[in-house]
């Protein structure tokens, strides 16, 4: 079983008994990285079992970020980051990046067709809670809890 640890990087990953950040690129390449840490991360904490929803949370959260936050980033405002977060019973998987705009959810009798603008439909559908968090000076955490419980 691998460790969160085993793939640190100096300046790009910090690794506490409960906590992992990977400071994102907005790449095809820094979406593969944070699938990969993800998952990685949830083995090392042995929720493989969760590492469905995770994933599909994790990619959302970055695309989102990396497609309307880094765009036109304020200047000096930082860039993205994914924290994951184990807590007694949740996974807590946070988006970090330097925007002010809030997340747009679109709204009910909106063409279900669309190409874009599901993403935050399945973060509500495969967490328990989601929401968002202004930072100071600027931008916004993006997260969502989800379960580590099995069902049984």
């Amino acid at each position: 079983m691998s460790s969160p640890a085993q793939f640190r990087s100096p300046g790009s990953v910090r690794d506490l008994s409960r906590t992992a950040v990977l400071h994102l690129s907005g790449s095809r390449e820094g979406f593969a990285a944070a699938r990969d840490f993800t998952h990685r991360t949830l083995d090392g904490w042995s929720l493989e079992h969760c590492a469905d929803d995770a994933l599909t949370v994790v990619t959302e959260l970055a695309a989102n970020a990396v497609l309307h936050a880094l765009p036109d980033p304020p200047q000096d405002a930082g860039d993205v980051r994914l924290r994951l977060s184990l807590r007694r019973s949740h996974l807590v998987c946070a988006v970090t990046d330097p925007s002010d705009d809030l997340p747009v959810y679109p709204h009910a009798g909106e063409d279900p067709l669309l190409e874009h603008g599901r993403g935050l439909h399945m973060v509500e559908a495969l967490s328990e809670h989601w929401g968002w968090t202004r930072r100071s000076p600027v931008g916004k955490t993006v997260w969502a809890m989800l379960p580590t419980r099995t069902h049984t």
